[in-house]
């Protein structure tokens, strides 16, 4: 009996940690439409063109600023599972954030290009279509850096005027997207400069568990045997700028832990010397911290870019 009062004391502690630990994250005012702020415009495309990806298609909106010239290239943000990012009541209301943003000249004038994973459509009447999110996402490799440079952002060029300078150019993405916009920006570091990965899967589902240790070596000199162009990847992967985002009360399976993941990243990009930071909340695998911190993600993001 003389225990009892300490279970309980036990139980309503770990009823407060839940309650902590609740993803009750709020939106803030720059992440809501603002009286006087010009609103962009988001149009909606279908992709289903790939040969990188073959048999699949896809939707993708596009986010053009109020702002946007046409003889001054734009700055660019490519979001992967763009639906759920440009969503005007989801968790990121990217295109809401960069209209406040822009108007405050806190970002550059900036497209968004939110796009979905593909899917296989079905063979037959009556059967489901194949989601390629995981294949898309989760693998290493140049695949779906190719499929961005080469396919899809082609035919968002053929309407609007983007930089090619990599450190105007941001890859997003949440889960399985965050290892794939980080890996984009790893495979092709001339051409996207900056990410933002909010609970990023950096575990073992198809191999993603290796990429501290593929950052580390980034701290040596290449050797004197080492060509040109493997030199200049090297120096293009250290410019490199990477926000990171997770919850402590991420998932934890068969592939490993989120949360430990996500630390493990961050310690070999700054062991690395990338400009990097991570924000580590109580949330769970949601995207509720990452919208509400988006705002100040940006401003980090975009701190010394020219306007």
């Amino acid at each position: 009996m003389q225990h009892r009062p300490l279970f309980l004391a036990a139980l309503l502690g770990l009823a407060a940690v839940s309650a902590r630990a609740a993803d009750d994250y709020k939106l803030g005012a720059d992440s809501l439409p603002q009286p006087g702020t010009p609103a962009g415009t988001v149009e909606k495309f279908t992709f289903k063109a790939s040969k990188i990806f073959p048999g699949t298609e896809r939707d993708y909106w596009v986010y053009v600023p109020k702002q946007y010239n046409a003889a001054r290239p734009a700055a660019l943000m490519v979001f992967q599972d763009g639906g759920g990012y440009q969503s005007t009541n989801g968790s990121f209301r990217a295109p809401v954030v960069m209209d406040n943003l822009i108007h405050k000249q806190e970002m550059p004038v900036t497209i968004g290009v939110f796009i979905n994973p593909g899917s296989v459509p079905p063979a037959e009447p009556g059967q489901k279509s194949r989601s390629n999110r995981s294949f898309e996402y989760d693998s290493l490799g140049d695949a779906y850096a190719r499929f961005l440079l080469e396919e899809l952002l082609p035919e968002v060029e053929k309407k609007w005027k983007v930089t090619n300078d990599p450190a105007g150019r941001c890859t997003v993405g949440i889960s399985s997207g965050g290892i794939c916009a980080f890996t984009a920006a790893w495979e092709r570091p001339n051409s996207f400069g900056k990410v933002i990965s909010h609970i990023g899967s950096f575990t073992n589902i198809r191999g993603g568990h290796v990429y501290p240790a593929l950052i580390r070596p980034l701290v040596k000199d290449l050797p004197s045997t080492a060509t040109d162009a493997e030199k200049k990847l090297r120096e293009q992967r250290r410019a490199l700028r990477v926000f990171l985002q997770d919850g402590s009360n991420d998932l934890d399976n068969l592939h490993g832990n989120w949360p430990l993941s996500n630390k493990e990243m961050f310690a070999a990009l700054k062991f690395a010397k990338l400009d990097c930071d991570f924000i580590l909340g109580d949330g769970g695998h949601s995207g509720r911290q990452g919208g509400a911190i988006l705002p100040d993600t940006m401003r980090w993001l975009w701190r010394d870019y020219a306007r």
